[in-house]
């Protein structure tokens, strides 16, 4: 008797797993599609010629992952890092609606390069969409774009930077890497921390950061802005050669990865 309960309940658990890997590859092949049909005429049509209006000069674009809507949240943790960059470089007051972009974006001078802010307006899964379109309307390469998020493997107090690459299960940067067909682009990468005790991945995520959480997320805007600076800026110059130097001197709240 007990041994037939067991094999039962072995079975309903590897239907569960089962279904459960179906559901998230059913997930991203549907995200897949919506991002291809938000890229599809006429949905760009009008942005390709307006691309070459914008490559006489080299432009970067940094992005804020997230879901709109939901700001306050861990999973939108990169759009917070956005504003506060846009306030740091006076740009606050910039931010418009772009339908066509599906975005919030904001545009702006760093030392003579122009510099796209964008905050999609899609969900996480398919905000490359988003991305891809505002790159093609303003000639951007890949290379040029620094994708900003929430990063679950890094408690938060913790960033890093990485150059390209896998990632790393962010439904987000897959997204953006289907989209522009490349996975180059540099990403700041914001610790928010694995949930506690039994509470499901997803619900702490989409959860609001509690009250402590928000004084060390404070510090955390400043030092992701400062690195995002760095990043931008020319390391030749007197901003880059202090941002390197405060890196270097606080080694443990940012680091580089490959």
């Amino acid at each position: 008797m007990l041994s037939r309960v067991c094999r039962r309940l072995s079975q309903w658990l590897k239907n569960l797993v089962k279904s459960t890997v179906t559901f998230g590859k059913m997930r991203r092949v549907l995200s897949r599609v919506l991002s291809r049909f938000l890229l599809s005429p006429p949905f760009t049509t009008a942005m390709e010629t307006e691309a070459q209006v914008h490559t006489e000069t080299r432009r970067k674009m940094v992005v804020g992952l997230g879901n709109a809507g939901m700001d306050g949240t861990r999973h939108n943790v990169g759009r917070a890092v956005l504003d506060a960059l846009a306030v740091r470089l006076g740009a606050s007051g910039r931010w418009k609606g772009d339908r066509q972009l599906c975005s919030e974006l904001a545009v702006c001078e760093l030392e003579g390069e122009r510099l796209i802010l964008l905050k999609p307006k899609l969900l996480m899964n398919v905000n490359g969409a988003a991305v891809a379109k505002a790159a093609s309307k303003f000639g951007v390469r890949p290379e040029d774009v620094l994708l900003v998020h929430d990063e679950l493997d890094k408690p938060l107090g913790k960033i890093a930077v990485k150059l390209g690459g896998s990632s790393r299960g962010h439904n987000g940067v897959r997204s953006c890497a289907d989209c522009l067909n490349t996975d180059v682009m540099r990403r700041l990468r914001v610790g928010i921390g694995r949930p506690h005790g039994n509470t499901a991945v997803e619900r702490h995520v989409l959860g609001r950061f509690s009250p402590d959480e928000r004084k060390v997320l404070d510090t955390v805007l400043l030092q992701s802005v400062d690195l995002l600076l760095s990043l931008l800026r020319p390391l030749g110059g007197a901003e880059g050669r202090r941002a390197r130097q405060t890196q270097e001197e606080k080694p443990d709240a940012a680091a580089l990865e490959t």
